[in-house]
C-alpha cells in the first residue's frame, strides 16, 4: 500500500483533476495551527519542530509536556485502565461505564464501537497501540459473522454497536457476544459503527505509521464490505445515506431519522479515510472510483443544501413553494412557514452551520454538535464554512457549550412537539439526555475541531469549564439543564468515554501534531459552487 500522508488527499487520482474547478468563496480565512493563537496563550512552542517534523505527523508516543499536569489527567487514567476488557489475557476494549453504584447494568459493561474511539485515541495518543490493534482485529472478527433480527439477515458488511466478553473460569474459555442492534432499544442497527471503525483503523495507521495492519486481507476486505453497504446503488436520488432513528449516538427516537448530519459527516469522512487505505489492486481501485464520484456528489450536496448561515435563512424564507422544473430553487420544496421562531432569533448576522436534516419539505434546523465536528475534522466542510461553524460557536457559546461542554443538540423539544416526536420518551425530555443534553465526550471532538481552525483559545476555554467539576462529580455520562449545570438524572457515573474524551482533549491541545490521526485537510477538487459571498472575515 501507498505511504498514508497526512492530508489523505484524494487528489492524487488522475481523473479527479476533471471533476471541478469550482471558484472559491471571497472570504479571508484563518490558518490551521494558527501558531499565533498559541504562542498568545503561552501554551506551547509552534506545531512545526526545530527538527522539521511536520505539524501532521503524529508520534507514537509524546514526551513533550508543557502543560503543569492537572490533578485530574492522573485520576483519569486510572479510570480509563479500570475500564479495559480483556480476551484470552489481551486487552480488546474498554466497557462503556463503570459505575459500581448502579443497579442496573444493562448494555453498560459492553465494549460499544463509537465509544471506544475516545480510549482509542487516548492510548494511541499515549503511545500504546496494541489495544487498539486487538480492537480492530477483533471487530473485524465480529463483522465476519452472519447476522440476523428476527428472520431477517443484515448485511455482510454491518459492523455490531458493542460486544462483551464471556469469561467461564471452570472451563477457562472466552466468548465474545456480539449485538448488532437485535438487543438495542428499537432494534435499530448501528450505521455508525463502521464508519467509526475505518476512521479509526487511519487513526491507527498514522499514529503508529504501521500500514501492515490495514494491508492485511481482513482489513481490506471488512473495509470493502462496509463501502459495499454504503455505496450500493437503490432507489434514492440524493447522494446521502438514508437511515432511520436512533442508527448513531443518537440512539432513541428523536426525529433524526431520513439524512441526520451525524451520519453524511461520518460517511464522507470514513470515504476519505478509505481511500488513503484501499490497495491499488483490482478490487480497490474499483471502490476508489466509486468512492470519488460519491465524495464529489456528496461534498456538493451537503455543502450546499445542509449548510445554513444568515443569508442562506433569509432565502429560504422567501422562498417559492411547488415549483415544478429542473430550475427550481426551491428543490425540496420546504414550505417557509415551517421554518421554527428560534431560527430567526438565534441566526447571527456572523457565523453558519450544518443543519440536523434535510428531506422533502422537511429541515431540521437544529444544531449538532458531532454531525458539525466532525464536519471540519473531515473537510466536509470548506476552511470557510469551518470558520462560520467556530464563529457560530463563539457567539452562541451560553446555548451550545454552557456550563458544561458540549451540547449534543440546540434547542431542545418539548410540550406537543416533544410528544409527537420522541413518542414521550421519558428519557429525553428537554434539557436531557439527547434532547439538548450536555456530553463531556464531545469536547475531544469541539476540541480537535478547534485546533484545525486556528481556535485553541475556544477549546481551553471549554476544557477548563470541565475541569472544574468532572472528576468532583464522578464522570457522568451527561448533564442535564439549559447550561447542562445538572448531573444527568439517568446519567452513569465512571462513564468511560466522558473520561477518555477529557484525555484527548487535554493530549490535542497540549500536541497539535496529534490532530493528524484524526484530521484530513481539504480536498481542493471536490469543492461545490456555493453561490453566497461573504462581507466579514474570519
Amino acid at each position: 500500500m501507498e505511504a498514508v500522508n497526512s492530508s489523505s488527499s484524494i487528489s492524487e487520482l488522475d481523473d479527479i483533476s476533471r471533476l471541478l474547478d469550482r471558484p472559491r468563496l471571497n472570504i479571508e480565512r484563518k490558518r490551521s495551527f494558527d501558531e499565533r493563537s498559541f504562542s498568545e496563550m503561552g501554551i506551547f512552542e509552534p506545531v512545526n519542530s526545530p527538527g522539521g517534523r511536520s505539524g501532521l505527523e503524529t508520534p507514537v508516543s509524546s514526551d513533550r509536556n508543557s502543560f503543569e499536569p492537572h490533578p485530574m489527567v492522573a485520576e483519569a487514567w486510572d479510570a480509563l485502565r479500570r475500564s479495559l476488557v480483556y480476551f484470552r489475557g489481551q486487552p480488546v476494549g474498554t466497557i462503556a461505564a463503570y459505575d459500581h453504584a448502579s443497579e442496573e447494568v444493562l448494555n453498560y459493561d459492553q465494549v460499544f464501537v463509537r465509544d471506544f474511539v475516545p480510549s482509542a485515541l487516548a492510548f494511541l495518543m499515549n503511545g500504546e497501540p496494541d489495544i487498539v490493534k486487538n480492537f480492530l482485529l477483533k471487530t473485524i472478527q465480529i463483522q465476519g459473522r452472519e447476522k440476523k433480527i428476527d428472520r431477517f439477515k443484515l448485511g455482510e458488511g454491518a459492523m455490531p454497536a458493542s460486544f462483551k466478553i464471556l469469561h467461564d473460569p471452570i472451563k477457562k474459555t472466552d466468548t465474545v457476544i456480539a449485538d448488532f442492534g437485535e438487543s438495542a432499544i428499537g432494534r435499530v442497527a448501528p450505521v455508525d459503527s463502521g464508519f467509526w471503525w475505518i476512521i479509526l483503523l487511519r487513526a491507527y495507521t498514522k499514529s503508529t505509521g504501521d500500514t501492515s495492519l490495514a494491508e492485511t486481507h481482513e482489513c481490506q476486505k471488512g473495509m470493502r464490505l462496509i463501502l459495499s453497504l454504503c455505496l450500493s446503488e437503490g432507489f434514492d436520488t440524493f447522494p446521502t445515506l438514508l437511515c432511520a432513528d436512533g442508527c448513531s449516538m443518537v440512539d432513541r427516537r428523536m426525529g433524526v431519522y431520513g439524512y441526520p448530519i451525524e451520519i453524511q459527516a461520518l460517511f464522507f469522512m470514513a470515504l476519505r479515510s478509505a481511500m488513503s487505505m484501499l490497495k491499488h489492486d483490482t478490487e480497490g481501485k474499483e471502490f476508489m472510483e466509486r468512492i470519488v464520484k460519491r465524495l464529489h456528489a456528496l461534498s456538493f450536496h451537503m455543502r450546499s443544501y445542509f449548510w445554513l448561515d444568515f443569508q442562506q435563512l433569509n432565502d429560504i424564507y422567501r422562498y417559492k413553494t411547488e415549483e415544478y422544473s429542473h430550475t427550481a430553487v426551491n428543490k425540496f420544496n420546504v414550505i417557509p412557514d415551517s421554518i421554527p421562531e428560534w431560527v430567526f432569533d438565534s441566526m447571527p448576522l456572523r457565523g453558519g452551520y450544518f443543519i440536523g436534516n434535510v428531506s422533502p419539505a422537511r429541515m431540521d434546523f437544529r444544531w449538532f454538535a458531532l454531525g458539525n465536528c466532525v464536519a471540519i475534522l473531515g473537510s466536509l466542510a470548506t476552511p470557510e464554512q469551518s470558520a462560520a461553524i467556530m464563529d457560530l460557536i463563539e457567539e452562541r457559546w451560553e446555548e451550545l457549550v454552557g456550563e458544561m461542554p458540549v451540547k449534543i443538540c440546540h434547542p431542545a423539544i418539548e410540550s406537543h412537539e416533544w410528544r409527537i416526536v420522541t413518542g414521550c420518551d421519558p428519557k429525553n425530555t428537554r434539557w436531557s439526555y439527547h434532547n439538548g443534553g450536555s456530553w463531556p465526550v464531545l469536547l475531544w471532538l469541539l476540541t480537535a475541531a478547534c485546533i484545525k481552525t486556528g481556535r485553541p483559545q475556544i477549546a481551553k476555554r471549554a476544557i477548563d469549564l470541565t475541569e472544574a467539576r468532572l472528576l468532583k462529580d464522578g464522570w457522568p455520562e451527561y448533564y442535564d439543564g439549559k447550561s447542562g449545570r445538572f448531573i444527568g438524572k439517568q446519567a452513569r457515573k465512571f462513564q468511560t468515554w466522558s473520561i477518555a474524551g477529557y484525555l484527548v482533549a487535554k493530549m490535542l491541545l497540549e500536541d497539535p501534531s496529534h490532530l493528524g490521526m484524526i484530521s484530513l485537510e481539504e480536498d481542493k477538487q471536490i469543492k461545490p459552487v456555493i453561490k453566497r459571498s461573504y462581507s466579514w472575515t474570519c
